[in-house]
């Protein structure tokens, strides 16, 4: 079955947006483990604003163009699992993934509108039938999201509503979070740091936009071992490594899959033991890449323009950086002549 036209409408490609639930009023949000997905309200303490933001990306397979959607905070998939949902929820486990595979069946997604509902109701129809449901109706404190197996439309834990997310005003400086290195635990009255441990140890994958944008394993891609999730130091690492110093003036892009689409990195890294895959693009680069920074830096305004203002600041870096880049440039160029 087709996507409808109003579908079409609504699931534009490139557009961000949130999904609420219809019964819950709180947003789907990307867990940090880069696996689970759970419902939350905007502003939810300890994550990243980009964790309830969504970016749609269509997808052409066998005629049929798929609608996909991927995280802002980490650039990983909704999918279905082939697991069955935690306890207390029904069908099986929705989660985060990458785009691994063109004909990757359980990343695709056919959106249907709810019948006699206002617009923007959706029901977020799988390929392999089932439906994006909330939980915990009567359950207050489950906020767990799965894909329930029957196909109806009746109930509305199955329905959501397409929130798609505004330009942010011009002129808007967002900023990267702070590095952090002693994540912190909850407990019933207090916030409080966590005993120090091992830290986690990432496999960083990176190249350069000159390069071909291929992570495969037949490929030779240069990587190190980073053991921080704070991604203020991974920008570090990364300006030493490929721009002799030069931090302020380099954006970072994850990919999460071989078929994903790159994702502007301004969060801290996901709890996950998979390598991360980057693309490392250089703000101030002149002569032949100053082309490939322009196209990157309309990218990353239209892409970043997205963003309520009042969702977060960690963006701001990147504008810096473009303003830095655009200087660099400018004092590169008069000086040469």
């Amino acid at each position: 079955m087709a996507i409808s036209e109003a579908m079409n409408g609504l699931f534009v490609d490139g557009l961000y947006l949130r999904l609420r639930s219809r019964v819950h009023g709180t947003y789907l949000h990307a867990e940090r483990d880069g696996v689970g997905l759970s419902l939350l309200p905007r502003g939810a303490v300890g994550y990243p604003a980009e964790a309830a933001v969504w970016r749609v990306h269509r997808f052409l397979r066998d005629g049929v163009n798929y609608v996909l959607i991927h995280g802002a905070a980490y650039g990983r998939y909704l999918a279905l699992s082939d697991e069955p949902a935690t306890p207390g929820c029904v069908g099986m486990r929705a989660v985060q993934r990458g785009f691994d595979d063109p004909v990757l069946d359980a990343v695709m997604w056919k959106p249907a509108a709810v019948p006699d509902a206002p617009a923007g109701h959706v029901l977020m129809r799988h390929l392999l039938n089932g439906t994006l449901r909330a939980n915990g109706r009567f359950r207050v404190w489950n906020n767990g999201v799965s894909i329930d197996m029957y196909f109806g439309n009746r109930s509305t834990m199955r329905q959501w509503m397409v929130e798609v997310v505004p330009p942010r005003p011009q002129g808007y400086v967002p900023v990267l979070p702070a590095p952090s290195e002693t994540p912190r635990r909850h407990t019933f009255l207090f916030w409080r740091p966590r005993a120090p441990g091992v830290a986690r140890r990432r496999i960083i994958r990176y190249l350069l936009p000159q390069q071909p944008l291929n992570f495969g394993p037949g490929h030779k891609v240069p990587s190190f071992a980073f053991y921080s999730p704070s991604v203020y130091n991974l920008r570090t690492q990364m300006g030493i490594r490929v721009h002799d110093g030069e931090i302020g003036v380099t954006i970072m892009c994850v990919q999460a899959g071989l078929y994903g689409r790159l994702t502007p990195l301004i969060t801290d890294l996901p709890h996950i033991d998979e390598p991360l895959h980057i693309v490392v693009y250089l703000a101030g680069t002149p002569g032949e890449n100053f082309a490939v920074f322009l196209v990157v830096r309309a990218a990353l305004v239209i892409c970043l323009s997205l963003f309520q203002q009042e969702d977060s600041v960690v963006l701001r870096f990147i504008f810096s950086s473009l303003l830095s880049g655009s200087v660099l440039i400018g004092r590169t160029a008069c000086s040469s002549k």
